[in-house]
């Protein structure tokens, strides 16, 4: 029987005329959506730093709601990199730099490696390239005849612990600040990489010269950790949950991929709004061209589209014990599952599996 994901779908040209109504910026909804963002996400910021002569868990309390906001202000950018949050290329770039000094993102960087991921995603004969740990995986197979120290690797990085509460505030805070990951001929990203470094310098510098270099890390340290691991964990779900779909690049389609490998993960309104829509991934991934305060309106117009597999919150919250993808039951696995014929190593949490 094959997989449900490689059954019919309708044709890359239907979808996109069904899509096509929905396509592009409205400016008056852009503009309404960053004033409903930037100046909130200021006044909680404001609200913080007058609340540290009161309590600083009272700063902490609004420190999770500054985070929703950063990761919105992030929705924002990540429109702007695919063009799809303003008709100019050039007013996609000011203002997605500009999310770059809150959200410590670099844009041109970050754009050009995600759309490798949107080129790629989902396709196992390409898994390195324009991709992470958040949207890859190995199989079971891959697994079981990796050797021990290749499983343990792997474990580790892939660790609930590690994956989703240690990694993603370094890599926000401190692996964005290099080229890392980036080839040397990737020269203007590289060039974005340091013109947002010398704008975090120059406004962190502004406000801990004016507030206190104390009062500015007691803040800005907390609305970035926390903002980053429910942004990494927003992401990680998108992709890697039980019946997401994988194939070979003889099998792969991005319909296919967009429908069957995407999710619409199911939040409740306050969580869809701080997450911009971003939930709506599989018409996102059909379409990137569509601004997120367009997906819903989209999805709810066309019933093929609300064929994708629904995710709700407390499946969301599950997803990340799966890690590996079993190509014989068609399905994403946790190690506990794979462990018949491999020695993987009991040191690394076995609860993880």
């Amino acid at each position: 029987m094959p997989h449900e994901a490689t059954r019919a779908h309708p044709t890359r040209a239907t979808l996109k005329k069904m899509m096509a109504p929905y396509q592009g910026a409205r400016i008056t909804s852009s503009i309404y959506q960053l004033l409903n963002t930037f100046p909130p996400f200021v006044l909680v910021c404001t609200l913080m730093y007058a609340s540290l002569s009161w309590s600083y868990w009272l700063t902490l309390a609004l420190s999770i709601i500054a985070a929703g906001l950063t990761v919105r202000i992030f929705i924002i950018q990540h429109d702007c990199g695919h063009g799809s949050f303003l008709p100019s290329p050039l007013a996609n770039a000011v203002i997605g730099y500009l999310c770059s000094i809150v959200t410590f993102t670099p844009y041109a960087s970050w754009r050009r490696q995600h759309a490798g991921h949107h080129a790629h995603w989902n396709n196992l004969d390409r898994r390195e390239t324009g991709v992470d740990i958040y949207s890859t995986c190995v199989t079971v197979t891959e697994y079981r005849n990796a050797n021990r120290l290749q499983r343990l690797k792997y474990r580790i990085v892939r660790h609930p612990l590690i994956s989703l509460v240690v990694l993603p505030p370094l890599i926000f805070l401190l692996l964005y600040r290099v080229p890392f990951d980036m080839p040397a001929e990737w020269r203007r990203e590289r060039r974005g990489i340091y013109l947002v470094n010398l704008a975090l310098f120059s406004v962190f510098g502004v406000l801990g010269w004016s507030l206190g270099f104390i009062n500015v890390l007691m803040v800005h340290l907390p609305i970035m950790i926390f903002a980053a691991l429910f942004g990494v964990w927003l992401f990680s779900v998108q992709h890697r949950f039980e019946r997401t779909f994988w194939a070979s690049k003889e099998n792969w389609s991005a319909t296919a991929a967009s429908l069957r490998g995407s999710s619409y993960l199911k939040l409740p309104k306050i969580l869809q709004w701080f997450s911009g829509n971003i939930g709506f991934h599989h018409i996102h991934h059909l379409n990137p061209m569509i601004p997120n305060y367009r997906l819903q309106e989209c999805h709810d117009a066309n019933s093929v589209l609300q064929t994708a597999p629904v995710l709700t919150l407390p499946d969301a919250l599950k997803a990340w014990r799966f890690a590996l993808w079993d190509q014989d039951a068609e399905r994403m696995v946790g190690f506990g599952e794979a462990a018949g014929g491999a020695s993987a190593s009991a040191t690394i949490g076995e609860s993880h599996g």
